[in-house]
């Protein structure tokens, strides 16, 4: 069955970085879309970014362009999403998601911004 595990949220000032992972299984990762949604409370489920199967093409909300690169390695079945510059707005449960914003998607990591 399709398992999603993300793993690099914490608590990080405003400015810094963080480096969230996303382990796939149980799919053919390397043929997937794959994306990076997060959940703010009281906000619902919103797009950070998302990639295509070979790396090729990306997205982003442009609440993070500029700050944030989705990446990926096919050959680890490994998502990735880089995170600079964070700010207070970014906080969140982050989740990685297959095929679509609304997909499978695993348990999340808090990612909180805060000074």
């Amino acid at each position: 069955q399709v398992q999603l595990v993300e793993s690099g949220g914490g608590l990080v000032q405003p400015g810094g970085s963080l480096r969230l992972s996303c382990l796939a299984s149980g799919f053919t990762f390397s043929r997937t879309w794959m994306y990076w949604v997060r959940h703010i409370p009281g906000k619902g489920l919103e797009l950070v970014s998302r990639i295509n199967s070979d790396s090729s093409s990306t997205s982003y909300a442009d609440s993070v362009k500029g700050r944030f690169t989705i990446s990926r390695d096919n050959a680890k079945n490994t998502l990735s999403l880089q995170m600079n510059s964070l700010k207070s707005e970014d906080t969140a449960v982050y989740y990685c998601a297959k095929d679509s914003v609304y997909g499978p998607r695993g348990q999340g990591t808090q990612v909180t911004v805060s000074s």
